[in-house]
């Protein structure tokens, strides 16, 4: 048979056992093995011998019989059957052919360096299409194309041109590194040994035509040489995948934290032409990773530094933070920076505050941010005396130090004070020397790598990694709380493509989610009809499932006061959504009274066919095509999260009345949230639904919908 005719068996996620032996491979094929040292295959060969590889190592080579005293083959087809790994230093031309022969020796898997598949157009993106048919039909694990390999520290396995040296890993704060780009690969690998940190493993997955990050990802989590995963990527081509990672890197402790490019138009741009990928919704995926309590975050500075903490402390955070300082000037500077960015100050308790008040001059004031003043440069003991008593405060789950050094004599006796007191906690501390690139002593930085404390030379990187892991702390106590979906007694399959709202009102009222009294009239008299047994003023609109935008085409009435005003809307009316849409036929008009004013919200649930389902709650009405203020939740959230979520509302005040209007009822809205998701799951016909506007009024009250748009559509894929 063909390979090209073997797709139908292709399967989408590979065994672990086929995993490990790509990653911690016991025998290694090297394919277009050079004696030269700067060609690609010499490269791979010069890492082999620095890391003193230990497994079996064998050469293809067409132009040497043997390199370095170890004898060559002209084929791949002549190597031994079952090598675990493959490494092919070959050009793009040779690539296929090579991996139909490596599956024809039963070798595990091959990483392929080599670049012009899908980041090249649609000529590469076949290319890529068959070498993964290929893999994927025979259970082969591909890495790449168009990437640098990886380094398995751990196991002492360099699968890489990069030049790299080995060094030894511990037994514990051993980081993962995935990336997509083989350069970032390197540059998170870089800055984490230079901190002093250990990394067990960086790898890099290129055009992911088989093995995506998130396969790699699992493997670090359910690996016993990892302890926290840190990873960039520009796209998670299986987000259940991930998701399904990132739950049992939370059962097992093992904090994952990600950047992901793409919050802007130019950024999802420029990763499609970077990987060949089309990029996903930003904020739906940062909404269900944070969900399992993997950490987003929006810099490169804070991954670095964020990572390094979590190294070190793994531990979810209890408590608030600290922040104790020699210079005054620190103390607005942290107020502004954890204010903006939601990092909650812990408020020290009384066996503390007199510990620190016998340590510190009298004129000092005890609080938090502490000034630790001046008298550290006569009395560096009142350093490591103060780190103790805040750290022994139960109220306390972290804690920042930020000093200006001195000279390298003072800078080394506050290290001497401080790092022990530091080092001996569990809770998570930085330890930072201001002073941006100002020299700093050798003594004082042998101390600081001997204790293993993160390190720092920015208060504001300091502040924003431990934002980071504070909030970790948070989602990891979130994520324990479920709402279960409750049954829903409704039969409807909604066909593809949008419908009336009048019959998505029918669904929501059947959902217990109220909606003003009215409906739907085929004729003038029956209009008439209706609003006399609502009551005037009554509010038209023009129905079809068609017709999502009824305010554009004249399809809207509202404050119609008697039955005259509403016979010349009933007849305007038809006349203008005739005029402009004369392809659409109206099921009739939909009379309702008209709602008291209130507060104006809006609603939403969508069915992303790769992510699952996500719900949205923001201002509504005019106020979400101007501030585009809202928030997106999982679909399991309960009502207590909601409420909290509305709370992070921009204008949030708003929930609270503003001058003289009453405290809206955020209860009800948590319940049509609910409500709304139990329906979601439910019925996976539907793919969207928007209610806008849902009224709120005073506490007591229920919500009103007075405006929805069901869209159906068949789902394809996710969770919910």
């Amino acid at each position: 048979m063909a390979f090209e005719e073997q797709v139908s068996g292709a399967i989408n996620v590979l065994s672990s056992r086929v995993l490990t032996r790509l990653l911690a491979p016991r025998s290694i094929a090297v394919v277009g093995a050079s004696s030269e040292r700067g060609a690609v295959g010499g490269l791979v060969l010069s890492n082999l011998e620095r890391f003193g590889y230990g497994g079996s190592v064998h050469l293809v080579s067409r132009t040497r019989d043997e390199i370095n005293g170890v004898a060559c083959v002209k084929t791949i087809d002549e190597l031994p059957e079952g090598i675990d790994a493959a490494i092919l230093a070959i050009p793009q031309a040779g690539v296929q052919d090579s991996i139909e022969a490596c599956i024809r020796r039963s070798i595990g898997g091959a990483v392929v360096f080599a670049s012009g598949y899908s980041e090249m157009g649609e000529r590469g993106a076949a290319a890529q299409a068959l070498l993964t048919a290929t893999a994927c039909a025979n259970n082969f694990a591909l890495l790449g194309p168009n990437c640098m390999g990886l380094v398995n520290f751990s196991a002492g396995v360099p699968l890489t041109f990069e030049p790299l040296q080995p060094h030894v890993c511990g037994s514990m704060r051993r980081i993962g590194i995935v990336t997509q780009s083989g350069a970032m690969a390197g540059n998170l690998r870089q800055a984490f040994l230079s901190k002093g940190l250990q990394v067990a493993f960086a790898g890099s997955t290129g055009n992911e035509a088989v093995l995506g990050a998130e396969d790699l990802v699992g493997h670090l989590i359910d690996s016993d040489a990892v302890d926290v995963v840190a990873i960039f990527v520009e796209m998670i081509r299986k987000p259940q995948v991930f998701l399904e990672t990132a739950v049992r890197a939370r059962a097992a402790g093992k904090p994952i934290v990600l950047m992901h490019p793409g919050r802007s138009v130019k950024a999802r741009e420029a990763a499609q032409s970077h990987t060949g990928a089309l990029a996903g919704d930003y904020e739906l995926m940062r909404t269900l990773v944070e969900r399992e309590a993997a950490i987003v975050v929006p810099s490169l500075d804070e991954l670095f530094d964020t990572v390094a903490i979590l190294a070190r402390y793994p531990a979810p955070v209890k408590g608030g933070a600290v922040v104790a300082s020699n210079s005054g000037a620190i103390r607005g500077i942290s107020l502004d920076a954890c204010e903006e960015m939601g990092l909650e100050f812990a408020v020290l308790n009384e066996v503390t505050v007199t510990a620190i008040k016998a340590v510190l001059p009298d004129f000092a004031t005890v609080d938090n941010p502490l000034d630790l003043t001046s008298q550290g440069m006569q009395r560096p003991e009142i350093f490591g005396q103060t780190a103790q008593a805040i750290l022994a405060d139960a109220n306390v789950g972290s804690f920042v130090v930020p000093l200006m050094g001195g000279s390298p004599k003072q800078q080394a006796d506050k290290a001497r004070s401080l790092l022990p007191a530091l080092a001996g906690t569990e809770k998570p501390v930085v330890f930072v020397i201001m002073g941006d690139e100002a020299p700093l002593g050798e003594e004082f930085l042998a101390l600081v790598r001997e204790s293993g404390v993160p390190f720092l030379r920015s208060p504001d990187r300091a502040l924003r990694a431990m934002t980071h892991v504070h909030r970790r702390g948070e989602l990891v106590a979130a994520a324990q709380v479920r709402a279960p979906h409750a049954a829903v007694d409704i039969d409807t399959l909604v066909p593809a493509g949008p419908m009336a709202e009048y019959k998505g009102k029918a669904v929501l009222q059947a959902m217990g989610i109220a909606i003003p009294a009215g409906g739907i009239a085929h004729s003038v008299d029956e209009a008439i009809a209706v609003a006399a047994r609502i009551g005037y003023p009554v509010v038209v609109k023009a129905q079809a499932d068609a017709l999502t935008h009824k305010s554009d085409v004249g399809g809207v009435a509202v404050g119609l006061r008697d039955e005259g005003a509403l016979r010349v809307a009933w007849a305007t009316m038809q006349a203008r959504v005739a005029h402009a849409c004369p392809e659409i036929v109206l099921d009739g008009l939909l009379v309702e009274a008209m709602a008291s004013p209130g507060l104006e919200l809006v609603i939403g649930a969508r069915r992303d066919a790769d992510w699952g389902l996500v719900m949205l709650v923001g201002l509504g009405g005019i106020w979400i095509e101007v501030l585009k203020d809202v928030r997106l939740l999982a679909a399991d959230i309960d009502e207590a999260q909601i409420i909290l979520e509305l709370r992070k509302l921009k204008g949030a005040k708003l929930l609270d009345g503003v001058r003289g209007s009453a405290a809206v009822d955020l209860a009800s809205v948590a319940r049509v949230v609910r409500r709304l998701s139990d329906l979601m799951v439910a019925q996976p016909t539907i793919a969207e639904v928007d209610i806008n506007p849902l009224v709120v009024h005073e506490v007591g009250s229920h919500a009103v919908a007075l405006d929805v748009l069901i869209v159906g559509g068949v789902a394809t894929g996710g969770a919910g």
